[in-house]
């Protein structure tokens, strides 16, 4: 008798078990009808048949602890008693988890769908509206690309306080430079013969200058003269 009670034991723990991994594969295919971005307004047949699926699972879960409750409280070993007691918690709290989390699916899912039945419904008022009022409707174009216009108009304002702020950018930096460079000639000029240096390189320079000059025009009018 202990035998055939361990025997059943393990076979509707396997059966649990094996549901349990059918769950979770059926969770990860209706979660997605969950997190669709555009929602149905009514639901698909694939999503029917797949809480249909989830909910006749986790019923023969409920059976299937409902029995292993039975063999347990028939079960006179203590020890063993003890260690199913742990699977067979394991399993009751595994099943109510899912049961809560497909709750939570189809709540979900359900709030979107009413959020997309309202938005088409008010999509409908408001084209059955313009049809029977077209002014309203002309209106309503006008407003819209008036808003247009605002929109641009606020991308150039944007546009150009930016080309403003840049343009200020660059006089504050040439003011500092200009500021450095009052402040570089005013210590050179406090340096004692640094002035008279500078003044000797640039007539060195003038004067190298004049003779290129000199020799480039001796150069080409030779080449004139031979020519």
């Amino acid at each position: 008798m202990a035998s055939s009670t361990g025997t059943g034991w393990a076979q509707l723990r396997q059966q649990a078990r094996s549901l349990e991994t059918q769950t979770e594969t059926l969770f990860h295919t209706y979660s997605q009808f969950a997190s669709a971005a555009n929602i149905p307004t009514k639901p698909s047949e694939d999503e029917r048949q797949t809480e249909a699926k989830l909910q006749e699972i986790l019923d023969k879960r409920g059976a299937l602890v409902s029995q292993l409750t039975r063999l347990l409280d028939s079960e006179a070993t203590l020890t063993a008693s003890a260690l199913k007691q742990s699977n067979l918690s394991r399993h009751r709290e595994v099943l109510q988890e899912h049961q809560r989390e497909l709750a939570r699916l189809k709540s979900h899912i359900q709030e979107a769908r009413n959020r997309a039945n309202l938005l088409t419904n008010v999509r409908s008022d408001i084209d059955a509206y313009h049809s029977s009022n077209p002014e309203a409707a002309e209106a309503d174009y006008m407003l819209g690309e008036r808003a247009r216009i605002d929109n641009s108009h606020n991308v150039a304002d944007s546009v150009l306080s930016q080309a403003y702020a840049v343009n200020e950018s660059f006089g504050l930096q040439r003011e500092t430079l200009a500021s450095i460079n009052r402040r570089i000639t005013g210590a050179a000029s406090q340096v004692p013969g640094l002035n008279s240096l500078i003044g000797k390189i640039s007539a060195k320079k003038r004067r190298d200058g004049i003779i290129m000059g000199s020799f480039i025009a001796a150069c080409f009018l030779l080449f004139l003269y031979f020519m």
